[in-house]
């Protein structure tokens, strides 16, 4: 049997469009509805309880759209919301960082791990907290990398301006010859080439995106909530944002490789 309801994806700005990107790779059969929350962007630098307020505000707008699945696309809001949200609410609720973390584990050899993210997200101490969980002896360093997202929202992914902030944040990391980098934050992929600029070939860029990918995959496999029948067209794709659907479409492309149609506003979640 094949359930054609759709997977909920949500952020705080386009970041989770890298999501986006790895579930249509790994699940070219199932409608998507994505929510991006431009009006309230970034979510990094709120409190915890007012995160926690937008996600659950996100979820219920998913709700209407009859969604089978959620995954918060958003590594502040993972970090900070998750635990809270997937008790409140029947469907499945996933999250970014998990999946990113037991990439990082399985592939570090030195046990020397970096997380950069918004400063709610790294004082949350999640990651932190994850990482010595699944790996001992473990050493990790974190650091706040504020300004990525608005650079990332703006589009300045390869200006100067941009690899002078990128080498002020990353170069105590690299000092701390970690061989392992978690992207913690949706938005960062985008910044993928100034930061392995920085950091040098040899350290390892984890972005969940693909993790969680699989992580859907088999939560709607074991559940028997897979669609089926060759829906492989961009009108399996939805796409809100509570402010500015034209800048949405067109730096959205950045992500996914074509023109965003029929961006829609909502003008309250």
């Amino acid at each position: 049997m094949s359930d054609l309801r759709p997977i909920g994806i949500f952020d705080s700005g386009f970041g989770g469009l890298t999501a986006v990107k790895e579930v249509i790779r790994s699940l070219p059969d199932e409608q998507i509805v994505y929510f991006g929350d431009t009006a309230r962007v970034p979510y990094g630098p709120k409190s915890r309880e007012t995160v926690v307020r937008f996600s659950i505000e996100n979820i219920l707008f998913l709700l209407k759209c009859k969604v089978k699945l959620i995954i918060i696309a958003c590594n502040t809001a993972s970090s900070v919301a998750l635990s809270i949200v997937e008790e409140s609410f029947k469907v499945p609720i996933i999250g970014v960082i998990a999946p990113g973390v037991l990439e990082a584990v399985n592939v570090t050899k030195n046990k020397k791990i970096g997380v950069i993210g918004t400063r709610t997200a790294i004082n949350s101490g999640t990651y932190e907290k994850m990482i010595k969980q699944k790996r001992s002896g473990a050493k990790v360093y974190s650091t706040e990398c504020p300004l990525f997202v608005p650079l990332v929202e703006e589009g300045w992914l390869n200006t100067q301006i941009t690899k002078q902030i990128a080498r002020q944040y990353l170069l105590p990391l690299k000092l701390k010859k970690i061989d392992t980098l978690v992207l913690g934050c949706t938005h960062y992929p985008l910044l993928k080439p100034v930061i392995r600029e920085v950091m040098g070939k040899e350290v390892t860029l984890v972005d969940s995106a693909r993790q969680v990918a699989r992580q859907a995959k088999e939560i709607l496999v074991k559940g028997n909530l897979l669609a089926s029948g060759g829906n492989k067209n961009k009108n399996n794709l939805r796409f809100y944002v509570s402010d500015e659907p034209d800048n949405f479409a067109a730096l959205g492309k950045r992500f996914l490789g074509f023109k965003l149609e029929n961006v829609r506003k909502v003008s309250n979640v």
